[in-house]
């Protein structure tokens, strides 16, 4: 399978490196970064993540990309593609999604990485449809996706792996058809 990587004006959306794995592990570990999850993560998990999107990229060319700065060669997270898990409402399903660290925020960086991962996604995999989605009170992720040109899908949901007592239970659906997409490139 080849390798795909993209570059924006930017960034480089590329492979993972090991030596991605230590600033990795300090995203997940900031409770900023991950106000939205049910908690930060260890390093053993953070670790495991980036290893299991190193290997789906060299299965089959794609899956959450490692994001590298190109003005300073850093690596600032991950934007990308993933099939989640059978067990959510969506699936089957490809959603986009992106976790940058927080001092890379408000740059325009999650948008623009994630804008030519739907032009990869409509144009060299040719799907009809990519989902996203966040639970009700991220806000920042909810603009991101209006910014892409995805629109909410009032199908809201709770997740499969939380409590629906949990706080973070109830999650919002927002989507984009190649259809949209293509429009969206004219306009």
């Amino acid at each position: 399978m080849t390798i795909t990587e993209l570059e924006t004006q930017r960034l480089k959306l590329r492979q993972w490196k090991p030596s991605d794995l230590p600033d990795f592990a300090k995203l997940n570990a900031d409770p900023a970064v991950m106000e939205y999850f049910p908690s930060t993560l260890s390093e053993t998990d953070s670790n495991a993540i980036a290893e299991k999107c190193r290997s789906l990229i060299i299965e089959r060319g794609w899956s959450f990309w490692a994001v590298e700065e190109k003005s300073s060669n850093q690596f600032i997270g991950f934007v990308g593609l993933h099939t989640p898990k059978d067990s959510l409402p969506c699936a089957p399903c490809v959603e986009i999604g992106w976790r940058l660290s927080k001092r890379f925020w408000n740059r325009g960086y999650a948008s623009e990485a994630a804008q030519s991962a739907l032009a990869f996604a409509f144009e060299a995999l040719r799907l009809e449809e990519v989902v996203s989605f966040t639970t009700v009170s991220n806000q920042r992720s909810k603009n991101v996706m209006k910014r892409i040109g995805m629109t909410n899908s009032h199908k809201n949901f709770h997740h499969p792996d939380l409590p629906d007592t949990h706080p973070l239970a109830e999650h919002v659906l927002y989507t984009i058809t190649r259809e949209q997409w293509q429009a969206n490139r004219l306009s």
